[in-house]
Formats: C-alpha cells, structure tokens, sequence
C-alpha cells in the first residue's frame, strides 16, 4: 500500500521544507555580507596600497642573512667597515674585507657580478651591468645625479639622499656620508666578535686548540677564553639573552604556582558542599569573575604603573590573572568530588580540616596539576609579552631589536629562542603529568 499525506498534514510539512531551504540559501549571503563588510570597515584596499613590499622583502633577508656596511664620511674622508654597521663590529682602523680596496683616496667595492662601487673626492658611482654608470655628486645644497634615462625604480632620488638597491647590494648616499650594504648568508660573528683570536677559525682549528693546541692568549687557556668570547660577546650578548630567558621562565613559573597556591583554599570558600555561607560564596565567585574578566594584559599595565616595570611586576600580572581561572575550575572540581569518601573520612571523628586534606584533595589534585601544567605552558608565551609591558625577560629584549628596525637578525635569534623555551616547557610539563597524574 502507498501512503499519500493528506492536506492538513502536508501543508505544515512544506512549510518547514520552505523555511529550511531559504535559511540555507541565506547562510552564504550572510557570509558574503560579512566579508564584504570588513572589506570596508578595515580598509583592505588602502592597506594594500600603503605596503611596502620591498621593505617587506629587505626585513625578511635581514632574518637570515647579515650585511657589511662600508662607509665614507665625506667631511673627513675616512673610510670604515662594519659588520651590521656596529662598532661592536668595527673593522680595525685601516683594514677592510678583502673585496673593499682603499688607494689613497679612492675606495673600490665589488659587490660581484660586475657591480662596482667607487668613492672618491669627487662623490660616488656605481656601475651596474646592463644599465649604466650612476654617478652623485655634490653640488650646492644638495646632490647631482647623472644616470641613464629613465630612472628606474630602484632608484630612489631626492635633493640630498639618492639610493640605490639591487640584488648585489644596497648604495646610499647623502651631503654627510656614502654607505654601501652588501649581504651575506648567517648570523655573522654569533660566536666571535673580530677583536677575539678565535674569531675566522674553522671547527677543526677550534677543536684543536681546545684540546692540544698552544695557548692563544697567555693569560687563560683557550677553552675559557672560546666560552668567554662566546658569553659576553658584545653583538649578540648571549650572557645576557640566558638570563633573559631565565627572567621570563621565572615570571611564568612564579605566577602559575602562586596563583595555585592562593586559589586552592579560596576555592573550597567558593564550593557548595564545602561552605554553607551563601553570601560568602556569591562574593567569591563574582571576585573569580571579575578577574577573569579583565584580560591579562590590562592586570599588567595597571600593575606596571603602580609597582613599577620589572620580571616580578609580570610575575604579579600572570598571578592576579590565574587566580580568577583556578579559582573558578578548583571550585567546580571540589563541588563535584564524591562525597562517599568524606562521609567516611568524617565517620573517623575527622575534623573540616581533615576531611578536607585526606577526602577532597586527593580527588581534586589530577584536575589541578593538569590545569595547573596546561596554564603554565601557556604563561610561558604570555610572559614573553608581559615582559615586553614591564620592561623584563626575553620580551623586552625582543621589543628593543624591533624598535631599531636594524637588527632583525636578533629578532630572529629571540624568536627562534622563544620557540625553544615554549617546546622545552610543553615537554617539561608533559613528563611532570605523567609522573604525578599517570604514575609512568
């Protein structure tokens, strides 16, 4: 036998059909609506037309590679290299990598490829293979340029700054000085700075040293001196980068504990089978809301403006922020334990205090360690940013190469460092929840 529907029965079930298919249809309206409106309100043409790609391109090589500045002051005539353009870098005086030649006072660089830049006391040219020679020079108040028409566009030209980039290189000139930038793979001088005589020596040689080779400097043996060298190298400060870290694993460490410690007895204020006093409980929850509600971030410049910057200020910052989150999840976990289990503890004569160390923790620490350990790795990413606020740790050393938009190199260092301290604290506390939770 067939069934058929009669009218009364099918029109409601039409009905439904209908609407169904048409919020259907209207969910990737809604989604095209939505695109389209953050299209416009966050300005997605006019950001795309105020990037700078090249500037984009140049801070992205500046991660992995290093340049050498060669710059001749035209007021005195003096001629200098530097690696990065530090003078922690410096070139000794009348010295320069072997592809700058100085003869008198005219200074040749090749930049390879048939690039050739040359100073001298008339200004500045360099010659670029398949376009032409420019040529500055000084000229009243500001620069004469003589180049091939038309201007290219990697040649940038004003009244008194004319700069050129290419892939061999990058070449600025102004009334004061001519720089030339050429670059190079790797973090240069990481280990060794150049005043240092372990500085351009290859791992065998330094091994060899290390081991039975004769002393470099007479005053400690070349073991202490390559680790010295190495700590306080003035580039790339790795002594100070060590504690840096450290600062920033203390911050998250102090505050993740401390917030645990000060959350467990007000977390059995705020349960229901642990105190009877509604009120109490109301205002310790609305507290733990409070808190919570107010973003890390705020808790931290607030504190900051009224202790001070420094790593304990952010440890505070992490503290404050925890509680209202452990304080909220250890109350649910002592609301929700089995009460089998204090009810024969209490039968023992066990006083609150008893009943709660033996009945209640000991259900409650699995849920606690986890939650404890879960936040833990992830203060130790915050701390980063904290640091950055309160003038501490790793974060602020990470803000400070940023800011000079010339050290990027570092900014790499610091992330790639950040990385590492995230994943050895996330396999930290992997193992510690194994042990304590698992018994593995």
């Amino acid at each position: 036998m067939t069934a058929t529907l009669s009218a009364p029965t099918a029109t409601p079930l039409l009905a439904t059909f209908r609407k169904r298919r048409m919020f259907a249809l209207s969910i990737p309206a809604l989604i095209l609506a939505y695109f389209t409106y953050i299209f416009f309100a966050f300005d997605i043409p006019g950001l795309a037309q105020r990037a700078k790609m090249d500037n984009a391109a140049i801070l992205l090589s500046d991660f992995w590679s290093h340049k050498v500045h060669v710059t001749r002051d035209n007021r005195s005539g003096e001629v200098s290299s530097a690696v990065e353009g530090e003078a922690k870098g410096r070139y000794p005086i009348g010295t320069h990598p072997d592809w700058v030649t100085v003869d008198g006072t005219t200074t040749t660089i090749d930049l390879g490829d048939g690039h050739i830049v040359t100073y001298d006391d008339k200004g500045a040219r360099y010659a670029v293979p398949g376009y032409g020679t420019i040529d500055i020079a000084p000229e009243g108040n500001g620069l004469k340029l003589t180049a091939p028409e038309p201007l290219p566009d990697w040649i940038n030209a004003a009244n008194n700054r004319v700069s050129v980039t290419t892939e061999n290189g990058r070449f600025a000139y102004t009334r004061s000085k001519v720089e030339t930038f050429r670059y190079f793979a790797g973090w240069e001088l990481f280990f060794f700075t150049l005043d240092s005589p372990f500085h351009g020596k290859g791992l065998l040689e330094l091994a060899s040293l290390a081991l039975w080779g004769d002393r470099l400097d007479p005053a400690r043996s070349n073991i202490a001196g390559m680790a010295q060298d190495f700590w306080f190298n003035p580039m790339w400060r790795h002594g100070d980068v060590a504690w840096a870290i450290f600062e920033t694993m203390l911050m998250a460490i102090l505050g993740t504990f401390g917030a645990a410690v000060i959350s467990l007895p007000l977390a059995f204020l705020a349960a229901r089978n642990a105190n009877p006093l509604g009120p109490v409980r109301f205002a310790l929850r609305r507290v733990f809301d409070f808190i919570r509600g107010v973003d890390g971030l705020i808790w931290t410049i607030i504190l900051s403006r009224a202790f001070g910057p420094g790593p304990m200020t952010g440890a505070l910052a992490i503290l404050i922020t925890d509680v209202g989150s452990f304080g909220k999840t250890f109350s649910e976990a002592v609301e929700n334990i089995d009460e089998k289990q204090v009810e024969g503890i209490r039968s023992t004569g066990a006083n609150a205090l008893q009943r709660a160390r033996f009945g209640v923790i000991p259900q409650i620490v699995p849920v606690l360690l986890s939650q404890v350990l879960y936040y833990l790795e992830s203060n130790t990413r915050s701390a980063t940013v904290v640091g950055a606020i309160v003038g501490g740790g790793i974060g602020l050393m990470l803000t400070q190469a940023i800011q000079t938009q010339k050290d990027w190199e570092e900014v790499c260092y610091y992330m790639v460092l950040i990385v590492l301290m995230v994943i050895a604290m996330d396999s930290l506390s992997g193992w510690l929840r194994r042990k304590l939770i698992k018994g593995e």
